[in-house]
């Protein structure tokens, strides 16, 4: 069942990054601190492996190597990976409908949001 939410992770993730040019530090990371409950550095690696391919591989060889993810991260992370590469074409498709003022509004609304939360949650 884990698979399957880190799967709809990503799509959510890739819609955001389509919508508003976001992914990992703002979307991935705070879901991973607060739905999955991992601790903040594992969350970083997690998230560093759906960007492997891309940007990630040393930065997640690194939090492997010093024991802060493991192969499940990894296989995990992957599963996200999939999930945004689905999710930005759907994120860009509802993206490019919305009005740019009102777009801007909904990213700040959603940046405060993820802020508070971060800042108020042990």
């Amino acid at each position: 069942m884990e698979a399957f939410y880190m799967l709809l992770t990503g799509v959510f993730a890739g819609i955001s990054a389509g919508v508003f040019g976001i992914g990992g530090g703002v979307i991935l990371v705070p879901v991973l601190v607060l739905l999955f409950k991992y601790p903040q550095v594992t969350a970083n690696g997690t998230s560093l492996v759906a960007l492997l391919l891309p940007v990630g591989i040393f930065a997640v060889l690194e939090y492997y190597k010093a024991g802060k993810i493991d192969g499940t991260h990894i296989k995990l992370g992957f599963l996200i990976a999939i999930g945004m590469f689905l999710g930005t074409y759907l994120g860009a498709k509802l993206a490019v409908n919305i009005p740019v003022k009102l777009l801007g509004k909904m990213f700040s609304v959603f940046l405060m949001a993820v802020a508070l939360k971060m800042f108020f949650v042990k």
